[in-house]
């Protein structure tokens, strides 16, 4: 797994001492007023490892609360000398459009902390992202298997499928981290509880022990039932909430 207790970073915006340079350089750049509350809150624990479930409106950066700890990671990861190949962290989505959306919303960030690095005299990892949908074609599913990407974008049934088939479930297995975003809307129906099954199926194919699960969403009640949903039920199973709702 990814280390995930962050070192003591460069100060100079609050909320931000841990992270690395690169990474800590382009928030400070790209969002100068600073964390969101989502962020603020739920950075320190996602970066202990604590399965958690980040609720607030939307707009409030609760995506990039989830992400930005495991690009951290990797960037850390990759410093220390340690091999970060592989798909290390899986992104859930209910729907497709949204799969895509997070897909070009990840390759920006990633580009531009690769040119922070470089910036900084760093060497950035070799950081991939790749969206698996059911619109994917033959060729990409193909390339995937071949080269597997760090982040893997996809939806409930698609994850299904990629731990079904032999060749696809041999990429997912030292998978750090999974994201869970709008789970309320998976929480409502089967969809939630198909999710659910496959999830533990994840957990039974990792090499490394059972990844982090972080689930991102908009203000539900009773929000206890949503993390519920997201860490599963048994012994040991608890997830933190940070409730931004409104």
């Amino acid at each position: 797994m990814l280390p995930t207790d962050p070192p003591a970073g460069p100060p100079g915006q609050p909320g931000m001492a841990g992270f690395h340079p690169a990474v800590a350089t382009w928030f400070a750049r790209r969002f100068p007023d600073g964390p969101s509350a989502p962020q603020e809150q739920g950075w320190p624990l996602i970066a202990r490892g604590t399965d958690t479930l980040i609720a607030a409106p939307t707009g409030s950066g609760k995506t990039l609360a989830g992400f930005l700890v495991a690009i951290d990671a990797a960037y850390r990861a990759h410093q220390a000398g340690e091999d970060i190949g592989g798909t290390r962290v899986v992104y859930v989505s209910p729907l497709k459009a949204l799969a895509v959306d997070i897909h070009q919303n990840l390759e920006r960030p990633l580009a531009e902390i690769a040119a922070v690095a470089r910036e900084l005299g760093l060497v950035a990892p070799p950081v991939t992202v790749a969206v698996r949908t059911g619109d994917t074609t033959a060729g990409a599913r193909a390339a995937m298997v071949k080269a597997p990407p760090t982040f893997v974008v996809t939806t409930p049934e698609s994850l299904y499928l990629l731990l079904t088939a032999q060749r696809s479930r041999a990429v997912l297995g030292n998978v750090s981290t999974v994201i869970v975003d709008e789970i309320h809307a998976l929480a409502r129906d089967k969809r939630g509880s198909h999710l659910a099954l496959t999830l533990e199926r994840l957990d039974h194919l990792q090499l490394a022990g059972r990844p982090q699960r972080i689930g991102l969403s908009a203000t539900q009640r009773p929000i206890e039932q949503t993390a519920r949903l997201l860490t599963g039920v048994g012994e040991g199973r608890h997830a933190a909430i940070v409730d931004c709702g409104h």
